[in-house]
């Protein structure tokens, strides 16, 4: 567990404590900023209102996320990967199909094999429970690091040479730079005024967890159906993260079915490659929406990971979108704290403005794109998409590119997500 500082009856009301960075929120993103940042001995205090114990329980959070090969070397860069290898499985292939539940698979699709790029994985899925708890035990080991939690923010002034947040125990924090952390309804961008655009998907994700008879080989299948995408993500242990979008109307009826018929349901579009399958553990529920952030940045404010933008789960980048901040932000604060100049300043903030913003809309702008083609079930569409996916295999230089972009390794990528020390 990472090193804690309770918020409790004991702690001193009056104690101010002074750090580089203050981090709202302490879950994958802002955990990892905080880590990054702490390694490379920038002092980060991060603040959570919930006990870390919760975040690491079997039911606090049933998905898995794909991290690609690029975040993944950001993940080494900071340390955390030894942490996490050994619950990392490799996505060695990924197939894209159109299909129906009562239909089946349609004969035409999209097949990427890693070995057309060099021999490096396109990424892997981990649970994300997993990735908490190698986060809080990379977090004990770094002096530089503080965990407040269970602790909030109650206030907070950013109009001086230094933000200084009360929290709701009394304690004070005065930090050069503070940075949101805290998820899409993020109560840090809401209280610096800063709007969001986005709207609600009438889709629901439905998560759960599947062992199966024969073993995945490291396949990641996604099948797009009516009601929206149907992935399949290969996990150790011959298990498989099902992340399956329904219409918003529907899914609580698929919830509320008992395990032998949700397992029908999860059978008629899994279909028999992997043979028989068995639930594991409970199942999960999210609404899905397109969310983005008016601006990243407000004095000594920085947005990251949910709290700036939030995207549909159909190509599995919503952690990777997060993680490529964490590394440009952590990049600049660390280049500009070994100088001795202002973290939370202009120069830096409107500095991560201009790398992280374009790419993040256009990420956005792709997957609700894909999402509006591919959940619907008209028949000219639906021709007209297979035979594209078809297309695509077909032009070599293209399948390559989209692989590669499927690793994030394409574009103006920060230090760590190329394999570099900050």
């Amino acid at each position: 567990m990472a090193k804690t500082a309770a918020a409790s009856g004991a702690t001193d009301k009056n104690e101010t404590l002074v750090t580089d960075v203050l981090i709202i929120g302490g879950g994958m993103s802002g955990m990892t900023l905080g880590c990054a940042l702490a390694g490379a001995g920038v002092a980060t205090v991060v603040v959570d209102r919930e006990a870390p114990v919760e975040q690491l329980t079997g039911g606090y959070d049933g998905r898995a996320s794909a991290i690609a090969h690029a975040s993944a070397q950001a993940l080494r860069g900071i340390g955390l990967w030894p942490y996490l290898e050994d619950a990392a499985q490799p996505i060695l292939d990924i197939r894209v199909a159109d299909g129906h539940p009562m239909r089946g698979i349609s004969p035409l699709f999209l097949h990427y094999d890693h070995r057309e790029v060099g021999n490096d994985p396109f990424g892997y899925i981990v649970e994300n429970r997993r990735t908490r708890h190698a986060l809080s035990e990379l977090g004990a080991t770094l002096p530089a690091l503080t965990l407040l939690a269970p602790a909030e923010v109650a206030d907070m002034d950013r109009g001086g040479g230094l933000a200084e947040a009360r929290l709701a125990d009394g304690r004070t924090i005065r930090a050069q730079l503070v940075v949101a952390a805290d998820g899409r309804f993020s109560t840090t961008r809401q209280a610096a005024g800063i709007g969001v655009a986005g709207f609600r998907y009438k889709q629901t994700s439905i998560v759960c967890t599947v062992r199966h008879e024969r073993a995945h080989a490291g396949v990641a299948v996604e099948l797009f159906l009516p009601g929206g995408p149907f992935a399949m993500l290969p996990m150790t242990e011959n298990r498989s993260n099902v992340v399956w979008s329904e219409r918003t109307d529907l899914a609580p009826v698929y919830l509320d079915l008992d395990d032998d018929a949700f397992k029908d349901e999860l059978t008629r579009r899994f279909g028999n490659w992997l043979g028989e399958i068995e639930l594991v553990g409970p199942r999960f529920s999210y609404p899905l929406g397109l969310q983005h952030a008016d601006r990243y940045t407000d004095r000594r404010l920085a947005l990251i990971g949910d709290a700036a933008h939030a995207i549909h789960p159909i190509a599995g980048q919503g952690l990777n979108m997060g993680l490529r901040d964490v590394a440009a932000l952590a990049e600049l604060i660390v280049d500009t704290h070994r100088l001795g100049l202002d973290i939370g300043g202009p120069s830096v903030l409107d500095h991560y403005t201009r790398w992280r913003r374009f790419d993040n809309t256009l990420l956005a702008a792709v997957t609700d794109g894909l999402c509006r083609l591919f959940s619907n079930d008209i028949g000219p569409v639906r021709l007209a998409r297979d035979l594209g996916l078809a297309g695509v295999g077909k032009l070599p230089p293209v399948k390559r590119f989209l692989m590669r972009h499927a690793m994030g390794v394409v574009g103006d990528l920060p230090r760590l997500v190329k394999g570099e020390a900050l």
